[in-house]
């Protein structure tokens, strides 16, 4: 009909226009422990998000984008790779700053897709995907040129006498003690530790101005990772965000995070490659609910992080690309995994030789159109091949194979995000309708169904070819750490750990 014409026209157009000019740049947001209902365009109505609200009002705001994980190390090896923590090994639980493993070298990640095509590559902020001897497992050992950065989580180190707030309110809680305090690195090298959490947005702020400006003076297409801290447990915020909304401290970190990206457009504008960026943001797993007030808001979904329940992998998602990708919402199924593959598409570049995961999302994009991904798998935070998948969903329909609670989810009324909620095994699945019933509270009544049971069915077999195809990597965080690969400044002083300082 003339609709399809005309959509598949303006697609072939676009194709050639992406052709025969430059290759595009790419931006990657990725928020820390935020919720689906955290964001103010996402219906929370305290948030202070005017930049992240603005993106969304003028792109293409997701309602079903979900990680991979419900905990951070696993779902950055997703998003990075386009492939399910299991296959490279990201699993169970995340690293910490001893780990022997990290993301294997042999995997590839989406610098490492660009670099051959001349992209300039950096990243920012959090990394956790391990740092190993002498750095093995580092982002400028994975494609990225240039790094500035914690390279695990803000928490993973004595924080009880720390700034966090000013002028000079201490952190919230005391964090992981006996270990280092968390070091802030530049490339390999360390140049501050402990961090200042005051000044350390403003740093990212700065790397990424001086980033994006060089590589658009050079005229060379570039790709900025920026994995914020924020919003995980302790929050913290500088002089521009401390104080100034109604949430609290979780909802000040909110705001500094919004700023940085606020910041980050006005580069992207300033430098005049705006117009040929796609910037895409979403978050690694869903709130800490365990943290009450200061841990984030799953919205209608249920549970949060650390559970396979819809809270704790269903994540809010924009892809923003002025003047292509055009305002409006999608429901369809998307997921961190399906970033790899369509920023190959949308650069040109080859994708790796391997099982990927992740579909090409380019029509979502440009034409609001249907997604190429019929499941969703969802992996507990500790993986393994005799239960294999917790939960599957197809369409409209999610069914739990296996349910459980969490610490991280802990502090709710719903006793079945609690810790003490044990591994239970459903036969038949407990089987949900996302579309009617998204916060997952009435199970269908499958049996004696004729419909709902050939849904069981065919989920079921999507299950049981997707496990016969999976192949589990070597475990990195089996492999346990090391004091002597904590990250110091001053490696061969004494006594560790305190000494380490500077």
């Amino acid at each position: 009909d003339y609709i399809s014409w005309a959509r598949l026209f303006f697609f072939n157009i676009l194709l050639l226009h992406t052709c025969s000019a430059s290759p595009p740049n790419f931006v990657l947001l990725f928020a820390d422990d935020l919720g689906f209902g955290d964001l103010g365009c996402y219906g929370h109505p305290s948030s202070l998000t005017p930049n992240l609200d603005r993106l969304a009002e003028d792109g293409l705001r997701f309602t079903d984008f979900y990680c991979t994980s419900p905990v951070c190390s696993p779902s950055r090896a997703s998003l990075l790779t386009g492939r399910y923590q299991t296959r490279s090994g990201v699993y169970p639980g995340v690293l910490y700053p001893g780990s022997k493993g990290g993301l294997p070298l042999n995997e590839t990640t989406i610098a490492e897709v660009l670099k051959p095509l001349g992209y300039a590559t950096a990243a920012m902020g959090k990394w956790h995907l391990g740092v190993g001897a002498n750095g093995t497992f580092l982002p400028t050992k994975q494609g990225f040129d240039h790094y500035l950065g914690i390279p695990y989580s803000h928490d993973m180190g004595p924080c009880h006498n720390l700034t966090c707030f000013p002028p000079d309110v201490k952190c919230f809680g005391n964090c992981d003690v006996g270990v280092v305090t968390v070091p802030l690195m530049h490339n390999e090298v360390i140049k501050q530790q402990p961090v200042n959490f005051l000044d350390l947005e403003r740093a990212y702020s700065d790397f990424a101005t001086d980033f994006i400006t060089a590589s658009a003076k050079k005229k060379q297409p570039f790709f900025l990772y920026y994995p914020s801290h924020h919003t995980h447990y302790p929050q913290y915020a500088g002089p521009g965000a401390a104080g100034r909304t109604l949430r609290g401290p979780f909802g000040d970190a909110l705001l500094e995070l919004d700023n940085t990206i606020g910041q980050l457009m006005i580069t992207l504008e300033k430098t005049g490659v705006i117009g040929n960026t796609l910037v895409l943001f979403t978050s690694d797993n869903g709130p800490e609910l365990m943290r009450m007030s200061r841990g984030g808001n799953a919205g209608p979904m249920r549970c949060g992080k650390g559970t396979t329940y819809e809270g704790g992998m269903r994540e809010p998602a924009i892809a923003y690309w002025k003047g292509t990708i055009g305002p409006g919402v999608t429901h369809e199924m998307a997921s961190t995994l399906d970033i790899l593959p369509t920023i190959a598409s949308l650069a040109g570049a080859k994708l790796p030789p391997v099982m990927l995961d992740g579909v090409d999302m380019t029509d979502i994009l440009l034409n609001q159109g249907q997604s190429k991904r019929e499941a969703m798998m969802f992996y507990p935070t500790d993986p393994n091949e005799m239960f294999g998948l917790f939960a599957l969903r197809l369409g409209k329909y999610k069914a739990h194979f296996y349910t459980r609670g969490a610490s991280h989810s802990g502090t709710i009324p719903d006793p079945d995000c609690s810790p003490i909620a044990a591994l239970k095994a459903h036969d038949p699945p407990l089987l949900f309708d996302l579309e009617a019933d998204p916060s997952e509270h009435y199970p269908l009544p499958s049996e004696g169904d004729p419909d709902l049971e050939a849904v069981l069915e065919r989920i079921k077999k999507i299950k049981e070819q997707f496990e016969s195809s999976m192949v589990f990597g070597e475990s990195q965080i089996s492999k346990g750490t090391d004091r002597d690969l904590e990250p110091c400044c001053n490696p061969t002083c004494s006594p560790k750990p305190s000494c380490c300082h500077c």
